[in-house]
């Protein structure tokens, strides 16, 4: 059938703005052309926000957007801006602050009021028809009898959107010490859940930037306390709901404190972080759930998010449709008691005790939320048997309920590809082909990075933000720019092909060029040249996603021992000092900052294998737990690559381990090169 109704949303390529393309409000897209629409035509902008995977975006859409009655009142009043969050986080940077601002919380869906310029001056989250009504009508009465009230607070938020994201460069500050790391995690173990992981509170998100630099610091303080509750925590969210036991990947937070239930939907980035942090721990400690969790990741990856092309896409939706054809959050991955004793049949109780088939494991409305509690081995000893038979029996049961799982109605996909995303999942694929060793990582890994050279570079350099049927259509931001580098800078130690290195190196010269603010050294969201919006933000903080700016830290702290003349250093050091009381200020928001000033307190090596045997020399290595070490190798007699030269000897492979370009004696054995790490 033809939808009664259809906006200008039809034209886009968005999943989440093509969900609202069939409602009676006259949606558009965010474009130039909009807002001189509303300053023309002296309109209010109702600005809302969302991506495709957001349950209460979903409902919202259901309640008020799809509604013709709160059509009437959007479309006679305000021009309507749509936007996708995940295509344009400049925009979404901006108003969440502002949110933040009025009403001390954020979250989405994103709506904002905004004067016809785009300053904002009232905002919420999901709103119940009746009240969203009500709301609308009266600012815009408010506008038309008191301009000037709107006005004037516009104008003040405005200034304090600009004030909140100043950062102010400090003359001669010095890197934090490692003394004052040890006060800042010490500190901040008050709020660690050392039983359940994670932090003492619900909901649970995973926070691996704050995982990966404890997991850092732990291992290189042997801080044993430190230790454990990453342990603890990394164990915890494997055993929980959170993780997808049929079908491998994370959802991307538990409601509650156990890690039991999800909101469902499964992001990218999430599963790329998580592959590379399950892979360092892996390799920190051998635990081998940890490698298992990697490995079901990427299987998630490649079965549910990967393009043809070899992009991966963004994200499953929470809900999926049930037998009966409604729309309900997590409808594709719980399962009742009576499904599962129907599967499984003489394996049930075995399976129930595994996973929970209890009042532990129990959710709502009949339905189970698969979560362990246990150690295979202690399952195994009361039913009487080898922990590899139970193990074994755990594995043929969830292929079972995987295959059944498949007959039912998938959740949506939101198959856009986002540039910056991708470069997240590629360093993870990257760091699971050095700790785990599996060449087959290193294929997926080698041709999401072609994918990314050919579909989101421009021949001159510039990346892209998003890529949909074939189509780009969204200039790259500093994040875009950041993930790609260090995904690229990861292919060239799990490859030694240069073509990786050169390429970040170009694309950090594009970045230096077209995004730093000289009064800081930091760089902004957005191109100096961009689109230009009503503040270019300087992305600092670390949360669920490292913050751009600490992503191009990292990156520049690894490209200055690849290219020691460079100004790598210099320019890593100033934004160090830039952020210095930022960082003390807030240390948990800022954990990637934190791992950076870690890495500049130790002694940093360089590692270079010179000689025909560099593949297998460097894989038996960089399966060690290293993580203040680049790693450069080649076979060939002579490079301009500055850690390559004079190094080569004929007939022989050697390993130089140095520090600062100062070298120990050339060795021949990985045992001899590791026994060098001092």
């Amino acid at each position: 059938m033809q939808a009664p109704y259809t906006n200008d949303l039809i034209h886009e390529s968005s999943p989440y703005l093509l969900q609202h393309a069939h409602n009676p409000v006259n949606w558009v897209a965010w474009s130039q052309k909009a807002l001189l629409k509303a300053k023309n035509e002296n309109k209010l902008i109702l600005i809302s926000i969302g991506y495709a995977a957001c349950h209460w975006c979903h409902v919202m859409e259901h309640e008020c957007f799809e509604d013709e009655d709160v059509a009437m009142t959007m479309n006679k009043n305000f021009i309507n801006i749509k936007v996708d969050r995940e295509e344009r986080p400049d925009i979404d940077h901006i108003y969440m602050d502002a949110l933040q601002m009025m009403t001390g919380s954020g979250g989405w869906p994103l709506n904002i009021l905004a004067l016809p310029d785009g300053r904002p001056f009232w905002g919420a989250t999901f709103v119940k028809k009746d009240q969203w009504i009500q709301v609308l009508n009266q600012l815009q009465q408010l506008y038309e009898n008191e301009p000037n009230k709107i006005i004037g607070y516009a104008t003040n938020m405005h200034q304090g959107l600009k004030e909140i994201n100043s950062i102010f460069a400090e003359s001669s500050v010095q890197n934090i010490s490692a003394t004052t790391l040890a006060e800042v995690v010490t500190t901040w173990s008050a709020y660690f859940d050392t039983y359940l992981g994670g932090y003492k509170r619900a909901p649970k998100f995973m926070m691996p930037v704050n995982i990966n630099f404890l997991l850092h610091y732990g291992q290189t303080q042997q801080d044993q306390m430190v230790k454990e509750y990453v342990a603890t925590t990394l164990t915890r969210m494997a055993w929980g709901g959170i993780f997808d036991h049929v079908g491998g990947g994370f959802s991307r937070y538990a409601v509650d404190t156990k890690w039991h239930v999800p909101h469902f939907e499964k992001m990218l980035y999430d599963n790329g972080l998580l592959i590379s942090l399950y892979s360092k721990a892996f390799a920190a400690d051998s635990n081998a759930l940890y490698k298992n969790v990697a490995l079901q990741c990427i299987n998630f990856l490649k079965e549910e998010l990967l393009d043809e092309n070899h992009g991966f896409y963004s994200s499953l939706d929470a809900d999926s449709l049930t037998p009966k054809g409604t729309l309900e959050e997590g409808a594709y991955y719980v399962w009742t008691e009576a499904e599962l004793k129907q599967l499984l049949q003489e394996d049930f109780n075995l399976f129930s005790d595994y996973f929970n088939i209890n009042s532990y494991g129990y959710w709502e409305d009949d339905n189970y939320v698969l979560i362990r509690d246990d150690e295979a081995a202690s399952i195994a000893e009361k039913h009487n048997l080898n922990t590899n038979v139970v193990v074994e029996k755990i594995s043929k049961n969830l292929t079972k309920l995987k295959t059944q799982r498949q007959l039912r109605a998938k959740p949506r996909l939101d198959d856009k590809i986002l540039t910056s995303w991708n470069g997240l999942a590629l360093k993870g694929l990257t760091d699971a082909y050095n700790y785990l060793g599996n060449s087959d990582i290193l294929d997926l890994a080698v041709n999401n990075g072609n994918f990314i050279v050919n579909q989101m570079l421009k021949p001159n350099g510039i990346l892209y933000r998003n890529h949909k049927n074939g189509k780009t259509t969204i200039s790259g931001f500093l994040e875009d720019y950041a993930a790609v580098i260090e995904g690229f800078l990861g292919l060239y130690e799990a490859t030694f092909n240069l073509f990786w290195m050169d390429k970040s190196v170009e694309l950090t010269k594009i970045v230096i060029e077209n995004f730093t603010d000289p009064k800081t050294g930091l760089f902004y969201f957005t191109a100096i040249n961009g689109e230009s919006l009503i503040r270019n933000t300087i992305e600092v903080a670390d949360n669920v996603i490292p913050s751009s700016n600490s992503i191009m830290a990292l990156n520049l702290l690894k490209l200055s021992k690849y290219y020691p003349e460079e100004s790598y250093q210099d320019r890593l050091e100033q934004m160090m000092g830039t952020m210095h009381a930022t960082i003390l200020e807030n240390p948990q928001n800022h954990a990637n900052w934190l791992h950076v000033s870690s890495l500049m307190n130790e002694k940093f090596y360089e590692v270079v294998v010179i000689g025909e045997n560099y593949e297998r020399i460097c894989k038996k290595m960089q399966k060690s737990y290293l993580p203040y070490t680049i790693f450069a190798a080649s076979d060939v007699k002579t490079s301009e690559f500055p850690l390559f030269k004079n190094r080569y000897v004929e007939d022989k492979t050697m390993i130089y381990v140095c520090h600062n370009g100062t070298c120990h004696l050339p060795v021949e054995r990985v045992e001899d090169a590791l026994n060098l790490f001092t």
